[in-house]
């Protein structure tokens, strides 16, 4: 199979952008030698003295900074490196330098052995076109010449490698902060979705108390007088009131139902599933969705409760007269957005935004509410598919 062109005109590009920063690597490594051993000349008495020992160390780190600096810019430029705000300690810089200088010294010896290498073949070649060489000394010149090229190129690429662990190391985080602050996200999101399960809870608890069980109290009492009514006029109208009561209460324990886990999501797939919450909603609500393919089960169930609570928001609160509602796929991204066009001042603190913040974060998602004085508000919530 062929590669594609422009693939390949990139590919191209990157490896001579590398070549290009591993050369100038050599001489930013030259110049922290010549950094070194400026500070040992000019402080190195200093550095020696404990009285003037703090001031001389920080001019060192200054100067070591901002060769450091250059180091990043190189990094980030030629390697297409994007490391995050983390500012290294005095100690971290030093050490850095100091290791990049070696490391880029003996780069610079391995590109110079390699320069030669290649000189020599050159001779070699004109040598040949002179008849000058018998065979056995040639081929004994293409085995050596071939061995040593392979030990060369192996270096090269062992010090670009070394070069980007020790740039990582400096600029970015350690392995070991990385995986502290793994364990303080997991940490934070079981706790958020600990407290939103509870939330849901207790809100399906004050739903079926305020809601359906006072319905059904009401119906009961019907049923009651209509059994007590010596009129059979009132007896029936009481019998049809209960027979509505008992409609209304079928369909706010529908509803309640819903939002403790919809069954259509099963059945029919989240499509349908937000279809649903579009038609039981008192607004207008428009539903565009633009995601092929199969989703994970999880990803379906936190996506349906973003829009859920969102439209459920906006028709309650919000005094908004329309609804979009916007889902689309792209790559392993599913990005969920619904915006109103209400008052907007919607609380991203308040207990409902609460709970969907920690539901999508236990995926490792992310969820952005932006609703300003006078509105838009707008749900914005990307969530991986892998």
């Amino acid at each position: 199979m062929r590669d594609d062109p422009a693939d390949t005109d990139g590919g191209s590009a990157g490896r001579l952008s590398a070549v290009a920063g591993t050369l100038l690597g050599c001489l930013t490594a030259l110049a922290g030698l010549l950094c070194f051993a400026v500070a040992a000349a000019l402080l190195g008495a200093f550095l020696l003295w404990p009285r003037t020992r703090s001031g001389a160390r920080a001019l060192l780190v200054t100067g070591a900074r901002k060769l450091t600096e250059v180091e990043r810019w190189r990094r980030s430029l030629f390697f297409g490196d994007r490391f995050p705000e983390h500012r290294a300690s005095d100690q971290q810089v030093l050490r850095y330098l100091a290791s990049r200088t070696c490391a880029g010294l003996l780069c610079t010896v391995v590109a110079g052995l390699l320069v030669f290498g290649l000189v020599l073949a050159g001779l070699l070649a004109a040598g040949v076109l002179r008849s000058t060489l018998s065979w056995q000394e040639l081929l004994t010149q293409v085995v050596l010449g071939s061995v040593l090229l392979f030990l060369d190129v192996q270096g090269l690429l062992s010090l670009a490698a070394l070069d980007a662990r020790l740039a990582r190391a400096c600029f970015g985080p350690g392995e070991r902060e990385l995986l502290e602050r793994r364990i303080g996200e997991l940490a934070a999101s079981r706790a958020a979705v600990v407290r939103a399960v509870d939330s849901e809870r207790r809100r399906v608890e004050r739903d079926l108390h305020d809601g359906v069980q006072q319905r059904l109290v009401a119906l009961a009492m019907l049923l009651g007088r209509a059994r007590r009514a010596r009129d059979p006029a009132q007896s029936d109208a009481l019998l049809a009131q209960a027979h509505k009561e008992s409609g209304e209460v079928l369909a706010e324990l529908r509803e309640v139902a819903w939002r403790v886990y919809p069954t259509a999501l099963d059945s029919l797939g989240l499509r349908e599933a937000l279809g649903g919450v579009a038609e039981r909603c008192s607004l207008p609500v428009r539903v565009s969705y633009d995601a092929s393919g199969p989703l994970p089960r999880s990803v379906e169930t936190a996506a349906y409760f973003v829009v859920s609570e969102s439209v459920t928001n906006a028709a309650k609160h919000s005094g908004a007269g329309d609804v979009l509602v916007r889902v689309v796929r792209r790559g392993g991204i599913l990005t969920v957005l619904v915006r109103d066009d209400g008052t907007g001042g919607a609380d991203p603190e308040g207990s409902g935004l609460t709970g969907l913040r920690g539901r999508v974060a236990a995926l490792d998602g992310m969820l952005d509410v932006h609703s300003p004085a006078g509105g838009p508000t707008t749900v914005t919530a990307e969530l991986p598919c892998v």
